[in-house]
């Protein structure tokens, strides 16, 4: 079948002036920026994950205040808005203030302001940035006669990287303090404010003073706000998903299958539509191959630190339950990872109980489950990770050829060599270890699983096959083999469909490595 010619994906383009003029795809999202700039409301955050489109967004909106209504032609605003009214706008990322200090960070906030200033001037007495940001807003309502729309993409970028630290979260939070705090004051000038951001860091002046701001993060009306819906891939994008299809030589509805496997499942509210990451979605088009895109964007460096700060194990990240007002909890008193899991999109809403009010939360996708999965391998394979990726792969080809007892010599053979690591000495360090390389496989896996009789160690599904697995510490494989026929694991399987294999595992503190198991059918 022959494929028709198809736009460019905008891979890694946040400009919508750029994505309209050089003719790349576009998903339209003007639809809310119309709803957004004619609400009740005037000043408004958004919080989503990185590379989720805030920053498009922005742009977006940007664009439709500086009254380009050409860029605009054919979508969606363009038979809503009558009005077209232009405002001087003041647009500031902050995206570009990471990894930095006091002295960067403030100097990088006054470059932006400057470039301002260039254009309308600035006053002599205005030194502090936030008395620059003052004075700015309003000498521009002075001579242009027009309110000001102020957007702050990323607003909480300079202090991601830091959020674990007790010294440099304070010093940067009050330099950011200081440049928000004029927007309250300059509320006569001000027609529209936006701001984006990841988390909610509630000692800003944003959060502390700005008390009338509208948080549009969880409201129904902006569920798809960012993001790509399934609705809209199969409208807008399908002529894609054929090319990938023929690519991978796969049906058309298979090829919808792993996309959605790898990149949906997204939910900003309850109920919500399916949502994709449109970073890895539109880079799988642009490709035109299946692969973690999100995660080789960015290591996720504040949230190893995090989970490492809150003592959260790789088996604990997903499955969890909570009240709406924990979305809303200040990042600098969480009491719990929740909050930060959810916000920064390890986790997403999956169901809600509307008897309790609790939200169900879990990984969103494959995407997700492995690129975590991979970037925690580390903190149990000292230096020897890309050694330990290379067992993975071979362990994964292992079992899916159903040879589970090669999969477990590679593994002997491996941790023999990986240099001594604290905390070996104890069951749990080896169920996390091997809960993070079988979910690396991509296979479905979990722990503690509860039978009538007890708790399984670990249970997976691979190669066709359930593993019921059991591990003990010091002791033997056949002790583990005679709890799992003891406490008669496998009935509460029965009904999976699969075979069952019984997998008893036992591991040695003092070598750090498995001397010996037993594999059984049950």
């Amino acid at each position: 079948m022959e494929i028709q010619q198809l736009k460019r994906c905008p891979v890694g383009i946040q400009t919508f002036s750029e994505i309209i003029e050089n003719n790349y795809v576009y998903v339209d999202k003007t639809e809310y920026v119309y709803r957004l700039t004619h609400s009740d409301a005037k000043y408004f955050f958004l919080s989503r994950p990185r590379r989720f489109g805030k920053s498009l967004l922005t742009s977006t909106l940007r664009c439709y205040f500086e009254g380009r209504r050409d860029l605009f032609k054919g979508l969606a605003i363009d038979r809503l808005e009558t009005e077209w009214a232009e405002s001087p706008v003041l647009h500031f990322d902050m995206s570009l203030a990471k990894h930095v200090d006091k002295d960067t960070l403030e100097s990088m906030l006054g470059f932006q302001l400057s470039q301002y200033e260039k254009i309308y001037g600035k006053s002599d007495g205005a030194n502090k940035l936030n008395d620059r940001l003052t004075s700015l807003i309003i000498r521009v309502n002075e001579l242009t006669g027009l309110k000001v729309v102020v957007l702050i993409d990323e607003y909480d970028a300079p202090l991601l990287d830091v959020m674990h630290e007790e010294h440099d979260l304070p010093v940067l939070r009050n330099v950011m303090r200081n440049f928000y705090s004029p927007l309250k004051a300059c509320d006569p000038y001000l027609r529209f404010v936006f701001l984006t951001g990841i988390t909610k860091f509630s000692q800003l002046s944003i959060f502390s003073e700005l008390n009338n701001i509208s948080n549009i993060s969880m409201d129904d009306p902006y569920a798809a706000i960012c993001g790509i819906t399934e609705k809209e891939m199969l409208e807008h994008l399908d002529g894609y998903i054929e090319r990938l299809a023929e690519k991978l030589g796969l049906p058309h509805d298979e090829a919808v299958r792993k996309l959605k496997e790898r990149y949906d499942g997204y939910h900003f509210t309850w109920p919500s539509p399916d949502i994709y990451n449109p970073f890895s979605l539109l880079n799988a088009f642009s490709k035109n191959k299946i692969d973690n895109y999100w995660f080789g964007s960015g290591t996720p460096t504040y949230l190893i630190e995090m989970l490492h700060k809150y003592d959260v194990t790789p088996q604990e990240i997903g499955q969890r339950e909570t009240l709406a007002s924990a979305f809303d909890a200040p990042t600098e008193r969480l009491l719990n990872i929740t909050p930060l899991l959810y916000q920064s999109g390890y986790i997403t809403i999956k169901d809600k109980d509307e008897e309790t009010g609790l939200y169900i939360l879990d990984i969103p996708n494959a995407e997700i489950r492995t690129g975590l999965m991979e970037s925690l391998l580390p903190n149990y394979l000292a230096s020897r990770t890309e050694q330990g990726m290379t067992l993975v792969a071979k362990m994964y080809r292992a079992i899916l050829r159903n040879n589970m007892d090669d999969a477990l010599t590679l593994m002997q053979q491996f941790l023999l060599t990986v240099p001594y690591c604290d905390n070996t000495d104890y069951e749990g360090h080896y169920q996390q270890l091997f809960y993070v390389i079988f979910t690396l496989f991509g296979m479905y896996v979990d722990v503690e699983v509860r039978t009538p009789r007890g708790r399984v160690d670990i249970v997976m599904r691979a190669g066709g096959k359930l593993y019921v697995i059991e591990m003990k510490l010091n002791r033997s494989a056949a002790d583990a083999i005679s709890q799992i026929d003891l406490k008669d694991y496998p009935s509460r399987f029965a009904l999976c469909g699969l075979p069952i294999a019984k997998v008893g595992i036992n591991f040695d503190s003092g070598k750090r490595t498995i001397t010996d198991w037993k594999i059984e059918q049950s």
